[in-house]
């Protein structure tokens, strides 16, 4: 995640590995990607009113209207109901959004929906007395809802939580206002204009071309907990380029052709994954950290950041998944493999990599 000035030798694409190396020639020929990956928080089909957000009294008929709804959200959950096929919870709009500075999502099967900010006890004592609703962690809600309302609820929990840190104006100090029905914020002071952010984070599931792929462990994750290598993508640079990079900074292994598979809204708080696969050639020499080469010694974790990093072939991948389905973690190694949830585009990359064998995707 760190940025560091690498040389343009540094990340420079080597080329492809030998097609002499012992692989098989499935892996060598590559495969196509069989179908779009479904992941998680995408998929909302809100039509979020851009035409009505700048009338005032448009605003103002949509809170009035007969079907209008709020949804509420606290800083890493959101409220939905109860039963074994879960919704978000929408309630009626008196009493929980301000018609002064309202947050209006959009606009869902002829229904008007709205924001609103909640912490866990006021949350909480909605659902104790009413009897209907409960809040879960908007992960648990990326597997427990229907796709597009899990989109949905990406996208509340993303604009209440730029709302919640954005009172104040960045340019003079002065208390913002809601503006354009919630999608930006403006200050009274200075006239400037607030606008959500979303911080742009590559992740990348590199592999060898030999049914091994390139996985760390972070400082303060348990042992045995590994994902692929992820991080911002810099300013001035571009996706492909912060690929390289980050998998030189975090382990060291120089990689080459990224290829864009999907993205995933990551609402913690205000990011986009942008999923990528690369390929590496484990003959190839290792970046140190100071940007100089080393021989094929094999990934070396970042300091400061990384804990563990290496090679992970299929069936150790395989086997992690298999205990996960067994529920039988806890009762093997304290070093077993663990794979990122289910909820992330981590574990969606690494599962559509596994279920083709192994195998690089085609150029």
């Amino acid at each position: 995640m760190a940025y560091r000035n690498y040389s343009q030798a540094a990340i420079t694409m080597p080329p492809p590995p030998d097609s002499s190396r012992q692989a098989t020639p499935d892996q060598q020929a590559g495969t196509q990607l069989q179908q779009p990956l479904t992941v998680p928080f995408t998929g909302a089909d809100i039509d979020r009113a851009s035409e009505l957000r700048e009338d005032r009294h448009e605003l103002q008929r949509l809170l009035a209207h007969p079907h209008a709804a709020v949804l509420g959200a606290s800083a890493d959950s959101v409220l939905v109901t109860d039963g074994a096929k879960p919704h978000l919870l929408r309630r009626p709009v008196g009493g929980h959004v301000n018609p002064h500075q309202p947050i209006l999502l959009g606009i869902d099967g002829g229904s008007p929906l709205f924001a609103a900010d909640l912490d866990d006890p006021e949350a909480q004592s909605h659902s104790k007395d009413t009897g209907v609703g409960r809040l879960v962690t908007l992960r648990e809600a990326g597997l427990l809802l229907p796709q597009a309302e899990a989109g949905l609820a990406a996208y509340l929990v993303a604009l209440l939580g730029w709302h919640r840190n954005h009172h104040f104006c960045a340019g003079c100090g002065a208390p913002t206002k809601t503006t354009h029905g919630g999608l930006s914020r403006r200050c009274p002071r200075c006239s400037r204009n607030h606008f959500p952010r979303t911080d742009p984070v590559v992740i990348m599931l590199v592999d060898d071309g030999e049914g091994n792929l390139l996985l760390g462990r972070r400082i303060g994750w348990a042992e045995g907990r590994f994902s692929i290598l992820a991080g911002y993508v810099a300013p001035g640079e571009t996706p492909e380029e912060a690929v390289l990079r980050e998998v030189a900074e975090e382990s060291g292994v120089r990689a080459h052709s990224p290829r864009y598979i999907t993205s995933q809204p990551w609402p913690f708080p205000s990011s986009l994954m942008l999923g990528y696969e690369a390929s590496a050639d484990r003959e190839a020499t290792y970046t140190r950290d100071d940007g100089r080469s080393n021989s094929p010694a094999g990934p070396v974790p970042q300091p400061g950041e990384m804990v563990e990093v290496g090679w992970f072939s299929l069936e150790q991948v395989l086997e992690a998944s298999r205990d996960e389905e067994r529920q039988s973690v806890s009762s093997s190694s304290a070093t077993a493999l663990r794979l990122p949830g289910e909820v992330s585009i981590a574990r969606r990359l690494i599962d559509a990599w596994a279920e083709r064998g192994g195998r690089r995707l085609a150029p």
